[in-house]
């Protein structure tokens, strides 16, 4: 059993989102299900039909439990009415708490659904990460693979490919096709197979839509899509107002490696340290650590990359408010040279960024200062950041100019 590092609150009502597949009902099941919790899975057709025809039928059920301490609506979007009703019980049982849980914040958002004002805190739950797996972690397993926990349970790597392979249909029957996201699939699935190669790129919408035969706004809506199913997330670019001729446009990642290698059909296929597509997905993996691992320590960070017209380009902005911003390069390479630091280093000459902190993070196992740019190990990187706790020993920082 892999302990997962979001702790959620044991008293507080919350949401729990998350794509598909991370392991939200298990983590549930696993920490709050007992004797006095009400459990209802709405993906079940004779949960969804009694309580979507009446909602309020959930007041009866929780008056019918004397002593219920808890109550968890698995896929509350199924049902985005059952809100108000949720809202009516923590109002009037205040020592009762709610966990919903939720794959797609679209149908919540377009009925203009009852999110309850803050009475229930937000989680998200994220493909597993490199401290969740600790001795089990394989860096290039999760390059390979990606993080969803349904692989892991599979040994063989025939089993795995069909594990992706029904993952990426299920996707497009159940969350396209039941919920009719789109009028016509074919340019979708289209859609998905370019948005898999140009993860981790900036997006141009109109080629996009070139590419798959719709307009730029229906290229720019099925994105919209996979991040309201929260299958992929943008990446906005950073404008300190350093240049005019700094890009504005998005960088746009799938949310899973595993499913970005699955959509190209070349999940399985080993990936050689050194080439384009290693660096690749070296990159999304850790940018995907740093944004998890911050959604779980409960930081408020704002992430962007930044990206000029001339082809200067930093992978990763921290805005940490007032601890400032971070600038970080990712390198998948074992020896980081000036070359790999170039645009970092033009950037720290820049008298607004003079309080910022600029660092690569590598899989060079030494940790070398080079003017104002700190190389670490990526996973000491991340320690650095604040964001993992490790009994790794620290290497020895060495100034190098």
């Amino acid at each position: 059993m892999v302990k997962r590092l979001l702790n959620p609150s044991e008293t507080h009502s919350f949401f729990l989102f998350g794509a598909r597949g991370t392991g939200k009902t298990s983590l549930i099941k696993e920490r709050f299900l007992g004797d006095n919790t009400l459990y209802i899975d709405l993906l079940r057709d004779i949960e969804f039909e009694a309580l979507n025809l009446e909602p309020d039928s959930l007041i009866g059920r929780v008056a019918a439990r004397p002593g219920l301490q808890r109550v968890v609506i698995d896929e509350v979007q199924k049902v985005p009415a059952l809100l108000d009703t949720v809202h009516h019980l923590i109002e009037t049982h205040k020592d009762l708490q709610f966990i919903l849980t939720g794959s797609s914040a679209r149908k919540l958002k377009r009925g203009g659904a009852n999110l309850l004002a803050g009475r229930a805190w937000k989680y998200h739950l994220y493909p597993f990460l490199s401290d969740e797996l600790h001795e089990d972690f394989s860096l290039e397993t999760s390059l390979e693979w990606g993080g969803l926990p349904g692989h892991f349970e599979l040994s063989s790597p025939e089993d795995k490919k069909e594990f992706f392979r029904a993952y990426t249909t299920m996707y497009l029957r159940e969350e396209i096709l039941q919920e009719q996201l789109v009028r016509d699939l074919r340019p979708f699935q289209r859609f998905l197979t370019v948005a898999a190669q140009t993860s981790g790129a900036i997006v141009n919408f109109s080629k996009v839509g070139r590419d798959i035969g719709v307009a730029p706004q229906t290229a720019e809506s099925y994105f919209q899509i996979l991040e309201d199913t929260l299958l992929g997330f943008r990446l906005p670019a950073f404008q300190p107002s350093l240049r005019k001729q700094e890009r504005t446009n998005p960088k746009f990642y799938l949310f899973d490696i595993g499913v970005v290698r699955a959509l190209l059909r070349t999940i399985g296929t080993p990936l050689s340290p050194g080439t384009y597509a290693y660096g690749r997905a070296f990159e999304h993996f850790l940018l995907s650590e740093i944004i998890a691992l911050s959604s779980y320590n409960r930081r408020d960070d704002v992430f962007s990359y930044y990206a000029t017209h001339g082809g200067r380009e930093v992978d990763l902005v921290i805005d940490r408010g007032p601890e400032g911003l971070v600038f970080i390069e990712i390198k998948s390479t074992d020896s980081v040279g000036d070359d790999d630091l170039k645009h970092l280093a033009a950037l720290a000459k820049e008298k607004s960024l003079k309080d910022a902190s600029f660092y690569c993070f590598s899989c060079d196992p030494r940790a070398v200062k080079r003017g104002s740019v700190l190389c670490l190990y990526w996973q000491d990187g991340l320690e650095r950041l604040g964001l993992r706790q490790t009994d790794r020993t620290p290497q020895e920082v060495s100034g190098e100019q």
